[in-house]
């Protein structure tokens, strides 16, 4: 049976980033991809204009009717808004054992909140501790831990002080760094650099969103987490390359690109 995955994330009206996102790259990678929506929101390629989250019992009921029917090999979080939505997440996840990957959704690619100051701790006592891997960037880690990261060389303290609040596995994600992007992933006891050329194009609207989602398919076909996210960073490498223009903003990547240079 085709390997499953659940998305439990916020609706992207402009289809760049959130569920839309995460199906698309599900689809691009041959996993099935199934979906819990957490939130809706008006956003387009200039930015997020509103969003509305769900009362925790359709979130709740999303998550069993997919989970007890159908099964999941890997789950997958991103915009969860508030602290009741993040609480009852971690609740469901931490009783379903499939790898989990974290995407601790802060703050849009436009500069907007997605995730409101009093759910941050619910983030950090609830969710982390339950997820396989969590990838935050340089913002997010600065929203949940309070440390900055200016250099790569602060990615390891970075790393350190999200591993604090219990995920097995970190990915921080260096790409708002200067030069490469360099990403740091680590246990806390073993590290893998990922390192790759930066592309001149400003179409990267649902990056992280993308990065989160490829990591998941690539777990639920049994990959262990460093292959996982190898594999990941180099499907979302080619995606933001191959990202378009769109609207009168910033447009999202290529979630397509790979399909299109193997099979079509």
């Amino acid at each position: 049976m085709k390997p499953r995955v659940l998305t439990v994330a916020g609706s992207d009206s402009g289809g760049g980033a959130g569920i839309q996102a995460d199906l698309k790259t599900m689809l691009a990678l041959g996993v099935h991809g199934m979906s819990v929506v957490t939130a809706v929101t008006a956003q387009n390629s200039l930015g997020v204009q509103g969003a509305w989250e769900l009362p925790a019992e359709a979130v709740r009921a999303q998550y069993r009717s997919v989970v007890d029917d159908i099964g999941v090999q890997a789950v997958k979080t991103g915009m969860l808004a508030s602290a009741e939505l993040v609480e009852t997440v971690a609740g469901l996840i931490g009783g379903t054992d499939v790898p989990t990957v974290v995407d601790p959704v802060g703050i849009s690619k436009h500069g907007d909140s997605l995730l409101a100051d009093s759910a941050l701790d619910a983030v950090r006592t609830k969710l982390l501790p339950v997820a396989t891997v969590a990838t935050p960037n340089l913002d997010e880690v600065a929203q949940l831990t309070g440390v900055r990261v200016e250099s790569e060389g602060q990615l390891r303290e970075a790393a350190a002080a999200v591993l604090s609040y219990g995920p097995r596995w970190v990915l921080i994600k260096g790409g708002h760094l200067p030069g490469d992007a360099v990403d740091l992933l680590t246990d806390g006891a073993e590290e893998h650099w990922l390192r790759a050329s930066r592309h001149d194009n400003r179409h990267t609207h649902g990056t992280g969103c993308t990065l989160a989602s490829a990591i998941a398919s690539q777990l639920a076909k049994g990959e262990s987490v460093p292959e996982a996210v190898t594999a990941a960073k180099a499907y979302v490498t080619g995606a933001i390359a191959a990202g378009f223009a769109l609207g009168g903003g910033i447009g999202p990547v290529d979630h397509g690109w790979a399909l299109r240079r193997e099979a079509f």
